[in-house]
C-alpha cells in the first residue's frame, strides 16, 4: 500500500491522500495508474497532483466532483510487489514482515506478525494464540534480528512488554 484515499478535498473531485510510501514523488505523479483495494474501485488515474499545508491532494481522472470524491473514501492505493525498488539490508516492506514468526533470543515463539502499524513510530502487531495482541516497537534494540528468508524475527522485549 502506497497510500489511502482520505476525505474530499473542494468541491471539484481533488482528494486528500494519507501517503505510505517515502517515495511520493515517484508514485504519484500525473498520468500515474494505481491499483486499488477494493479492486473494483480502481484502477485510478492520476490527473495532477499538489501539496496543500502537507496534505498531498490528488485529482482523479473521472472524478469530477465532491460526491464522486467521497465514493472513493478509504480506497487503498496499491502497487505490484514486482514494482517496488530493493531497500537497504535493514529496512524492510510491511508485505515482508506479515506472517513472520517471532521469537524471543532463546527460541521460545511469541506469536506471528500479523500487521504492522504506522502512528508517531513503527509498531509490530504480533497475534498471540490465546491472548491479546502485543504491540511491539519496530526499532532494533528491541527487534535485534529480522530474517525474512527463515520465516522470523527476534524479539528482546524490556521488561513488562510481554505482559501488557
Amino acid at each position: 500500500m502506497v497510500g489511502r484515499i482520505g476525505r474530499p478535498h473542494g468541491v471539484r473531485g481533488e482528494v486528500t491522500v494519507e501517503v505510505r510510501t517515502d517515495d511520493p514523488d515517484r508514485r504519484f505523479t500525473p498520468g500515474a495508474v494505481l491499483a486499488t483495494e477494493p479492486a473494483e474501485r480502481g484502477p485510478l488515474t492520476v490527473e495532477s497532483v499538489k501539496w496543500h499545508s502537507g496534505t498531498l491532494l490528488l485529482r482523479i481522472e473521472g472524478v469530477a466532483d465532491r460526491q464522486s470524491a467521497d465514493e472513493l473514501r478509504n480506497t487503498m492505493l496499491v502497487v505490484e510487489v514486482a514494482d517496488l525498488p530493493e531497500l537497504d539490508d535493514d529496512s524492510f516492506y510491511d508485505h515482508q514482515l506479515v506472517g513472520l514468526e517471532v521469537r524471543l533470543a532463546d527460541g521460545a515463539v511469541v506469536g506471528t506478525v500479523s500487521g504492522v502499524r504506522h502512528d508517531a513510530a513503527e509498531l509490530l502487531v504480533v497475534r498471540r494464540p490465546g491472548t491479546h495482541d502485543l504491540l511491539v516497537p519496530f526499532v532494533t534494540a528491541i527487534v535485534p534480528t529480522v530474517d525474512v528468508a527463515a520465516g522470523h524475527l527476534v524479539i528482546t522485549p524490556p521488561e513488562g512488554l510481554l505482559e501488557l
